[in-house]
């Protein structure tokens, strides 16, 4: 399919539900309701906001945060769990996977769940209760089954799918015995059902992405959407036929985002696989790299938008749609708002998929792989501006790489390289990615302030070069082979120096403030430091290699965890740090925010690796895919820590 067709049925695709839909709601707050005292959703609330509408820590007094309790993870491994409130319940992962009830203004335990060891959505949980409150659940995926605990007990319900538990692996066309798809963040739970995705492997052999939702008391199926479309449906035509029977992926691995006044579910798709070589899969490659919106009730597509054609790049879109409401062209719109990989950031009305501001499709560098089809255009947002870099070069190189022989091997390995922007396609020579597969925006790295109109993004610049090298089949000759059946893998390839910090200059990891009412960049500021360097004087690197969730409140401020050992809370209006506090272990993931007793607690999962030179030692692309998320080698003295005002200090 051509590309000028593509962005056609893009556009048509944006008109199909205007007459019928957006006349039918009057404007919707920015966010959606359930933002208050609890934090009984991951993110904070259906939509992933990170917000919290309390404000009794505010920028005059947050420099008075005390600790008000901890709670010991006990087992020295790696999380990054954002805890659930609700009901002056704690929920929290530790003790080897065990999901624990901790009393919300004690830290103490009331009950324990052991999970078998191997893999959980180890980034959070799903709380879901009846309408009367008597039912109150627990959901979550373990070893590639959705399961379901009482939430006041812990208990398994046996009555939930098979004995507590559904196969995530079934119905998807694969041998459930050869796949795993279960992700490690959580879904989303709308009326009675919970709403999934999967992280496929990035492998060939991968399954597909399949949107599935099941029923919270049953666990029976109650809906399918295909990522990669079945004969007769809708982007079909962009595969070779039957590519759902052999590719997979163009799943949703990281988080979605719930309309709940409309109904309407925001799905973030990811790159088809294999990642870096698409020779099985010609074409456009519906629905991977896409911003899904769905009927969050039947599964229906309503409208969808690709960010990028045939990823050869692993360009996911990783992090949560942001709902707002915002001020455009002197008119009050609802917009959805998606950060990509690419360091892009897509602003589209949330019901009509319309873009606010154009999008252009334009030429991109042509592949030199057999068998490669590199799609010939890519979207390109005109405004807002990027919030990460997206070019690399050897006058860019970290000016603290010491060893001479290194900078010098750096800078000779970039010049060769192909390196012709941020669409350069992968081959069998060095090629320069960059933000990098595993830079730009990521899941848990954006919040709003749905009362400004305001986007937090937390961006990381890590470059890679990438280089393919024949795989498979045993024995194939590429000269005399089907491309379709040849099989090229490359590295994840970041570029890390000998002392373990990225070969490009910082930052490294940036927070941007984006006022979404005109798209301008309000303000950047570099986000936590390396300790190592601080010490020698060194600042404003921004922290190495991290997966930062920022959560901001009424009160005015952004709270964020970073690796380099420190909670922060920063002013929301200026990005300036207000308050700081060293704990004994790094902090990925995001904390949670909620009131007991009149007090406002801001907890963080303080139970990371501390070191900002070490970096996974396989990427989280392959950590997702494999279903487990690696521990560190050295045990990490972890916690939950809480923070509060002191008792004495006077509260509205």
């Amino acid at each position: 399919m051509k590309a000028d067709t593509v962005k056609r049925r893009v556009l048509n695709v944006f008109l199909i539900f205007s007459a019928g839909i957006s006349g039918a709601y009057a404007a919707s707050p920015g966010h959606a309701a359930g933002a208050g005292a609890s934090w009984s959703d991951y993110g904070g609330s259906a939509d992933a906001a990170q917000y919290s509408a309390l404000k009794q820590i505010d920028r005059s007094n947050v420099s008075r945060l005390r600790v008000a309790w901890t709670y010991p993870t006990e087992d020295g491994a790696r999380y990054l769990f954002n805890p659930l409130e609700a009901h002056g319940v704690l929920y929290v992962l530790a003790k080897r996977n065990s999901i624990v009830a901790l009393d919300a203004a004690t830290g103490k335990e009331l009950w324990a769940h052991a999970n078998a060891p191997g893999p959980i959505t180890t980034r959070g949980i799903n709380y879901w209760e009846s309408a009367d409150g008597k039912d109150r659940r627990l959901l979550f995926a373990a070893g590639d089954y959705l399961q379901a605990i009482d939430a006041r007990t812990g208990a398994v319900i046996a009555s939930f799918g098979d004995k507590g538990r559904v196969d995530l692996r079934e119905g998807l066309g694969r041998d459930p015995k050869k796949i795993t798809v279960q992700s490690l963040n959580p879904g989303r739970v709308f009326e009675n059902l919970i709403i999934m995705g999967s992280a496929t492997n990035s492998e060939y052999d991968s399954a597909p992405g399949d949107i599935r939702a099941y029923d919270v008391r049953t666990g029976a199926l109650a809906w399918t959407f295909h990522t990669i479309p079945h004969a007769g449906e809708f982007g079909y035509d962009t595969w070779p036929p039957d590519a759902w029977k052999s590719v997979g992926g163009a799943n949703d691995w990281a988080e979605m985002s719930l309309d709940t006044a409309r109904g309407i579910v925001y799905i973030p798709t990811a790159s088809p696989k294999y990642n870096f070589y698409g020779a099985n899969r010609k074409g456009a490659n519906l629905f991977g790299d896409c911003l899904l919106a769905l009927d969050a009730r039947t599964g229906k597509r309503l409208w969808h938008y690709q960010m990028v054609h045939h990823d050869i790049w692993d360009y996911d879109n990783a992090t949560a749609p942001k709902l707002l409401t915002v001020k455009h062209d002197g008119r009050t719109v609802d917009v959805v708002a998606q950060a990509g990989k690419t360091g892009f950031l897509y602003v589209f009305n949330r019901v009509t998929g319309e873009p606010l501001w154009p999008i252009e499709e334009r030429p991109v560098p042509r592949s030199d792989m057999p068998g490669e089809e590199a799609w010939p255009t890519q979207p390109f947002p005109t405004w807002p501006p990027p919030f990460a870099r997206q070019k690399f070069t050897a006058d860019d190189l970290n000016p603290y790489i010491a060893d001479a022989s290194e900078r010098a091997r750096w800078r000779d390995d970039i010049k060769g390289a192909r390196n012709e922007g941020l669409f350069t396609p992968p081959g069998t020579r060095n090629t320069v990615e960059m933000p990098g597969n595993n830079g730009g925006a990521n899941f848990g790295g954006a919040a709003i302030d749905p009362a400004s109109g305001t986007m937090f993004i937390v961006s990381k610049d890590v470059p890679a070069m990438l280089k393919l090298r024949l795989t498979g089949p045993p024995g194939a000759d590429p000269a005399h082979t089907d491309p379709a059946k040849l099989q090229y893998k490359t590295p994840f390839g970041f570029m890390i120096t000998s002392s373990g910090l990225s070969a490009i200059d910082p930052p490294w990891t940036s927070l941007t403030a984006y006022d979404l009412n005109t798209g301008a960049i309000r303000w950047k500021i570099p986000l936590g430091e390396v300790p190592e360097l601080a010490a020698k004087g060194i600042t404003n690197t921004g922290a190495h290699f991290p997966k930062v969730g920022p959560v901001v409140t009424a009160g005015g401020l952004i709270f964020a965890g970073t690796r380099d050992r420190k909670v922060r809370a920063l002013d929301a209006g200026t990005g300036k740090v207000l308050w700081s506090y060293q704990v004994d272990a790094g902090l990925e993931g995001m904390p949670a925010i909620y009131e007991m007793n009149g007090k406002e607690y801001v907890v963080f999962c303080a139970a990371a690796t501390s070191s900002s030179h070490t970096h996974a030692s396989s990427p989280e692309s392959a950590s997702e895919t494999a279903g487990v998320h690696p521990a560190d080698r050295n045990p990490v003295p972890g916690a939950y820590v809480a923070f509060a005002l002191p008792d004495q200090e006077p509260r509205p």
